[in-house]
């Protein structure tokens, strides 16, 4: 008897039991080390213990919030315009809990070394868990530095943003304790050409500070429309200018601002994002007349800071999903994380996946430094095009070839894969794509060529440590100097600016046998384009071990088709 085995069982039908019940913090020894080593250990006891949440019961809360979509509810009973968005329990759990944690506004909140260390690796932890919820947090995150240019304003709203409470009552912002913000931008006969926004802002008759426009026109993505205000593009007579637009006014009235559409899209969905209308609706002016653009790129950088993060997440979670279907599943005698084919797909996925993470998280510690360094300042302006650039591009590779680790298992929707891969384009898109950040490299290049040099500089920084990357670097900075045709060589270019600095940052870290993996592969061209053309097989076991060591019962290490098994 004591042989039997339970056919029903997940380990003896060959089959995996549930990933859940996990803490996503103290399976991820590379984020245990970048916190210490980007100045944020001092974090580690509450990112400990978000870890364990994302594990279990924000992971679980991630599921539903997918599964049941929010939905637009435009009119109440009586009639009356109400254009409200109603969301799954699940969702408003997910954000109570990361405001409640502190983690989205942590660098605000916390002037500390470390803090935006910190809040990137809580926010890479709740993206695991789900992403959509994300969107509002990190616009939210990215509003504070914009706000501060309108000092009246930001005396208003920045003790609620950074109250660490999540309302979602539908109800004016002056009668909440804690509110979030969105964004819109963009504008159907455009895109990413803010330059040409239609929106119209006239201001009304009342002169002198805290004067009030009236906004008339449309947006075509606006995000999370139940944020208590927006920052929006509106165009005055010195230009486009920035703007603040809150659901409600101030004398307790709805602003005339029109949902016509929630957008049904690929992924993200537990997010809202929909097209909307001002039929003048009012709004206060923030930052200098006609700089609307400028004053919301300090915006957008952060929140493309934060894609590159978020994509991260999406790369390391996909890996934990194969890994622990591969260590549980069996096949000719060995478990599937075993056989060499799989091991080294596996592997390259941690390579990937570890690259993605330390790239984000020197990003963080730059803007940590970024007030009181301009090497650091520098950094973050031409580090973060070239990582959103790579790294999002990146996950959907990724997340692809995780799927396939699980096979059929992986295709269907009780898994999270589906998920994941819906999700991973959207970083890509969201706030300038591939091709924006391309030229906006190229702008930065012409307009900041110290921008590259203090990139060059921390590339340089581990030439002496592997000729192959020196090498790299040689014929990058070659590439560089040719001017003819840049803007068609523009991807080539960032790409190769990405890997190396991923290959410099992995140098120095100290962890050999994954830098080592990562240079062989990625630089010079030394293996293929696809996933699992790696050398040096040695190194894989130690590199999955250390990636995210084994969960689970000692069943995971027994055949279940081995002699005597009545399954077989």
């Amino acid at each position: 008897m004591a042989n039997t085995i339970d056919p029903f069982n997940s380990a003896s039908a060959n089959q995996p039991p549930a990933l859940e019940g996990f803490n996503g913090y103290r399976q991820d020894q590379a984020l245990q080390r970048a916190l210490v080593r980007e100045g944020a250990e001092w974090a580690a006891p509450m990112v400990d213990t978000y870890g364990g949440l994302c594990g279990g019961n924000l992971r679980r809360a991630g599921f539903a919030a997918n599964e049941h979509p929010p939905e637009l509810q435009t009119h109440d009973p009586a009639g009356r315009r109400i254009d409200r968005v109603l969301f799954h329990p699940a969702y408003h759990r997910l954000m109570e809990a990361a405001l409640a944690s502190g983690w989205p506004l942590l660098p605000w909140r916390e002037q500390r070394p470390g803090a935006h260390a910190a809040r990137a690796a809580m926010e890479y932890l709740h993206h695991q868990a789900d992403s959509g919820s994300g969107c509002p947090l990190t616009m939210s995150f990215a509003a504070v530095p914009v706000l501060r240019q309108a000092p009246e304003l930001a005396a208003e709203w920045l003790p609620r943003l950074t109250a660490g409470r999540y309302d979602p009552s539908d109800r004016p912002y002056f009668q909440k304790t804690g509110v979030t913000l969105g964004m819109g931008l963009t504008e159907k006969q455009g895109g990413s050409d803010l330059a040409h926004t239609t929106t119209r802002a006239e201001p009304l008759p009342e002169a002198g500070p805290g004067r009030v426009y009236r906004l008339t026109g449309h947006k075509w993505f606006f995000s999370a429309p139940m944020s208590d205000a927006f920052l929006v593009l509106a165009r005055t007579e010195q230009g486009p200018g920035c703007f603040l637009l809150p659901r409600w006014w101030a004398d307790g009235r709805r602003n005339p601002l029109r949902i016509q559409r929630l957008k049904q899209k690929l992924g993200n969905r537990s997010n809202a994002s929909c097209e909307v209308e001002f039929h003048g609706a009012l709004a206060w002016p923030v930052g200098e007349p006609g700089a609307g653009i400028p004053t919301l790129m300090q915006m957008v950088s952060l929140t493309r800071f934060d894609c590159i993060v978020g994509s991260a997440a999406l790369m390391r979670q996909a890996l934990v999903e194969a890994l622990h279907h591969c260590r549980w599943r069996w096949v000719e005698g060995r478990r599937l994380s075993e056989q060499p084919l799989m091991q080294n797909v596996l592997a390259d996925l941690a390579v990937e996946s570890e690259a993605a993470l330390v790239l984000g998280m020197r990003l963080a510690r730059a803007l940590d430094g970024a007030a009181g360094s301009e090497r650091e300042k520098w950094l973050v302006r031409i580090a973060t095009a070239v990582g959103k650039y790579w790294v999002c591009k990146r996950a959907v590779q990724q997340v692809g070839e995780a799927l396939e680790c699980l096979g059929g298992n992986g295709y269907v929707e009780t898994s999270m894969l589906p998920r994941l891969l819906r999700e991973a384009p959207v970083n890509a898109i969201w706030e300038g794509s591939s091709n924006v950040q391309c030229l906006d490299l190229l702008r930065a290049l012409r307009r900041h060529p110290q921008s590259l040099e203090v990139l060059l500089d921390e590339i340089k920084l581990s030439c002496p440590l592997d000729t192959r990357l020196k090498g790299h670097v040689e014929r990058l900075e070659g590439d560089l100097m040719r001017q003819e045709a840049m803007e068609y060589r523009a991807r080539r270019l960032v790409e190769q600016l990405a890997v190396a600095l991923q290959a410099s940052l992995l140098l120095r870290i100290g962890d050999g046998d994954l830098a080592e993996l990562f240079c062989a592969s990625r630089l010079n061209g030394g293996a293929g384009l696809l996933f699992g053309d790696l050398e040096s097989p040695q190194r894989f076991a130690a590199i999955l071990d250390s990636s995210c060591p084994e969960e689970g019962p000692d069943s995971a290490a027994t055949d279940p088709f081995s002699a005597g098994d009545p399954v077989a």
